[in-house]
């Protein structure tokens, strides 16, 4: 069979091709009459629009972008993070109609073809996810007038509008409910140091020590539960006396969570341990892992809206609040 027309619609209506098409772009100056009996046409014929032409009109391709800054191993990792941010903006974009691309560019010739793409007008707008200080793909974007926002602040100078949690807050509250438990030696496994986030919890975890006179002592790691647990042993090694740690995430934390048990450290009795995200494994670690939890979802549908409702380049940013989680690791 075939393909319905634009022409063959607008003779089951008795309209004109003109008014056929206002309707399937979702114009807003046709009367409701005529809509209806339109769209019943079109349902009655099986009419599918041509996504190309239908492009050319309403200069918009249907589509929003997510750049996510890691290699694909990295995403597709056992770190739920990525998962239930692709999984929330997909759902709140086919909600209003619209569907996600994903991209993923861990190299320059990846960044530079991302940077084709959406200058090439194939997507409505943006998301920037995990992004590195040194990364220009932000900046490069931006340069496109295709509207960005980000997820999480951004470290580079290049600044679109972003959604982020509290993140020195919530490392703060995990850092002053270590020391009402008493402990006095509080190290941190920190993310990786051109990240925002890393940079953040790092900040919050430092000023209650500081204000008490008390020194840091921090070990880096990348988020991951292999680091966490390499991280926990450099520790360990600069300070065999120390009584509690805070991880920048969940992950690290259950690798450090490893070590311990494997140095024959008992927690919380010797050494108490705070995680940061909680994702769903922290409730089940031995024993239950103290965290902060920071709300994935909320943020990732904010920025969604953000972009889908339009919004200015010199808007404020919209930071959702953390909360400690305690559990019987601390």
């Amino acid at each position: 069979m075939k393909r319905p027309t634009l022409e063959a619609v607008a003779a089951r209506a008795g309209v004109s091709r003109a008014t056929v098409s206002r309707v399937v772009n979702g114009s807003d100056t046709v009367n409701p009459g005529i809509r209806a009996a339109v769209l019943r046409a079109v349902e009655e014929l099986g009419y599918v629009p041509n996504s190309a032409a239908r492009s050319l009109v309403t200069q918009r391709t249907g589509s929003i972008g997510l750049v996510v800054s890691e290699p694909p191993a990295r995403v597709f990792s056992d770190d739920p993070f990525f998962s239930q941010v692709i999984r929330t903006v997909s759902q709140e974009l086919e909600a209003v109609d619209r569907q996600v691309v994903l991209m993923m560019p861990s190299s320059p010739a990846g960044q530079a073809r991302v940077e084709r793409y959406v200058a090439g007008g194939h997507v409505d707008g943006v998301i920037l996810l995990s992004q590195h200080g040194a990364d220009p793909l932000p900046a490069a974007l931006l340069r496109t007038g295709v509207p960005v926002v980000s997820h999480g602040r951004p470290v580079s100078t290049a600044r679109p509008p972003y959604c982020d949690a509290d993140n020195i807050g919530g490392a703060r509250a995990a850092v002053q409910h270590l020391l009402s438990r008493g402990r006095r030696r509080i190290a941190t496994i920190s993310g990786p140091p051109d990240m925002s986030a890393a940079l953040d919890r790092l900040a919050g975890y430092r000023e209650p020590l500081s204000d008490t006179g008390r020194r840091s002592l921090a070990a880096i790691g990348d988020f991951t539960r292999e680091s966490g647990a390499a991280a926990m042993s450099q520790l360990l090694e600069d300070d065999p006396g120390l009584d509690a740690v805070f991880a920048a995430s969940d992950l690290m934390a259950i690798g450090a969570l490893y070590t311990l048990r494997k140095a024959g450290r008992r927690v919380p009795d010797d050494v108490a341990v705070v995680g940061f995200d909680d994702i769903d494994a922290s409730r089940f670690t031995d024993p239950p892992l103290t965290t902060v939890r920071q709300p994935i979802a909320e943020v990732a549908r904010t920025i969604v809206q953000m972009l889908v409702h339009g919004v200015d380049d010199k808007a404020e940013p919209v930071i959702f609040p953390t909360e400690l989680i305690v559990r019987d690791s601390t």
